[in-house]
């Protein structure tokens, strides 16, 4: 059931409108919104002076009002919990933003709202949890043979992407109206991992909600990048095949030494992966396979590791035909793999199975039919979970532009650059900075190019990154695209030593 919670708000906006009045103080605010008739509640109001809010460590750099209210959904007893962030009126420059979420969700992520607020580009903030509540779902992780409560519930599974951000943004941009007195002229939206996937889920199925979307790092295709997590792992699964860090080092320093250069500079990174062209089997041990077993001394690979290494880069395939099922990782990326090797299959792929696809927590993901169960995936949480259709005519038709990072998609097949970009982040980790590429800036400018595209028609052929998790001063060019990176000089810690081409 979609939220109208709106019973006061719309007359208090639209008399805004037309008599522009002081903004209210929160408490005041609070009492003249009535929200109990449309199956919402506002649970709270709280004012934060500058400097008040400590959200690991970061603190609120502009005061604001908090409004901490909970909606009812779906055809049960489901709610939903958002915060609405509302600056000082001096700080409001008519934006509205709705952030998304991480993993299996559960909670707001003020983090990401923190950074909004403290921006500087005047938005007012908001935030949800999704639909459903970490605290009754083992905390918001998944383990093996755990029960997840929402992943039994279709209304909270559903809300978990496909609608968790369309739950609360209409009443929060009511309330956001009748707070300051007139509509927000623009609505972005930022999330990444699953809060990626969510932002494909806003244009696909809610394009009317926002005029921009930055979706980074998009599990869009949730069910089979759980199958992806799966396939990695069972390929890693003996002492054979396991990858220790040692050997993904190994490996993945000799992928670097021999694309390096790509982009004509020796800078650590590979720029372009589609254009790095190497045998892992020029790593074989040749049948001396002493040196895999001695810890950090790795000098080539067995095997049974180049099996399990070209497993990765293939990436999950129907066993019956071939089919694709998901795409593989790239040159350049082996040192990020220990996830791979087991624990995220334990945290996402195994609890979806047991509890969404065969509900059946007893269920051994190691009899997984790699032919005939991957039409029950889709079947039992694709049609739930996924945002795969390349039709976004209607978040196109309306003038929405979409920024996108690290993932290509199959939609790239045709011209829609007009209104969706997509950016590579070389040497980027999941959402942000790599462990293994400390000296990557791993802040990406993208809100602030979000908002030129949108309200001054500047479309971003590059992207500027900023702040390395080593706390240098390097900064990097990122490009649309499908264009990459070239070092033309001098320095090459200045993304202005760079063209895109």
């Amino acid at each position: 059931m979609r939220l109208t919670a709106l019973l006061s708000l719309g007359a208090l906006a639209e008399q805004a409108l037309v008599l522009p009045q002081k903004v209210p103080d929160c408490a005041t605010f609070g009492a003249r919104v009535a929200l109990g008739a449309y199956d919402a509640k506002l649970l709270n109001t709280t004012y934060y002076p500058i400097g008040s809010l400590n959200n690991s460590d970061v603190l609120n750099t502009v005061a604001f009002c908090e409004l901490y209210a909970s909606a009812s959904y779906g055809t049960g007893n489901d709610s939903l919990i958002f915060a609405l962030w509302l600056p000082d009126v001096l700080d409001y420059d008519n934006r509205f933003m709705a952030v998304g979420n991480g993993g299996m969700a559960g909670v707001i992520d003020y983090a990401n709202m923190m950074i909004q607020l403290n921006s500087g580009m005047g938005f007012a903030v908001a935030g949800g949890n999704a639909g459903h509540f970490a605290s009754l779902n083992n905390g918001g992780g998944g383990a093996p043979g755990v029960y997840l409560p929402y992943l039994h519930d279709h209304d909270q599974v559903q809300a978990w992407i496909h609608d968790a951000i369309s739950l609360f943004t209409p009443a929060a941009k009511a309330l956001t109206a009748a707070y300051f007195g007139r509509q927000a002229r623009y609505a972005y939206y930022d999330g990444c991992s699953t809060g990626g996937a969510q932002g494909f889920a806003l244009a696909q199925l809610h394009p009317e909600l926002f005029d921009g979307i930055y979706a980074g790092s998009p599990g869009n295709w949730y069910s089979h990048l759980a199958l992806s997590f799966l396939w990695n792992a069972q390929h890693t699964n003996t002492s054979a095949t396991y990858l220790t860090q040692a050997v993904l080092n190994f490996t993945g320093n000799a992928v670097l030494a021999a694309c390096n250069t790509i982009d004509g500079v020796h800078d650590g990174l590979i720029e372009d992966p589609l254009r790095c062209h190497f045998d892992i089997k020029s790593l074989a041990c040749n049948g001396s396979y002493a040196s895999t077993a001695s810890g950090t001394a790795t000098t080539c690979l067995t095997p049974s590791q180049i099996a399990a290494v070209e497993a990765i880069y293939a990436g999950p395939v129907r066993s019956d035909n071939g089919t694709q099922l998901y795409p593989g990782f790239s040159f350049g990326s082996e040192s990020a793999w220990l996830l791979q090797e087991g624990i995220l299959a334990e945290a996402f792929s195994i609890p979806i199975l047991q509890n969404l696809v065969y509900d059946n927590l007893a269920y051994n993901s190691s009899t997984f039919n790699w032919a005939s169960n991957v039409a029950d995936v889709d079947a039992r949480a694709g049609s739930l979970i996924d945002e795969i259709s390349p039709d976004l005519s209607g978040f196109r038709n309306r003038s929405g532009k979409m920024l996108h990072l690290e993932q290509i998609e199959d939609f790239f097949n045709s011209d829609v650059s007009d209104f969706l970009n997509l950016f590579m982040v070389p040497g980027g980790g999941h959402c942000g900075a790599a462990q293994s590429y400390p000296g990557v800036p791993a802040t990406y400018h993208t809100v602030a190019a979000l908002v030129e595209w949108v309200e001054r028609g500047v479309k971003p052929e590059e992207l500027l990154s900023t702040d390395p998790p080593d706390g240098s001063k390097r900064t990097r060019k990122l490009c649309a695209w499908p264009a990459t990176a070239r070092f033309v000089g001098p320095d090459v810690n200045d993304w202005n030593s760079y063209v895109c081409e």
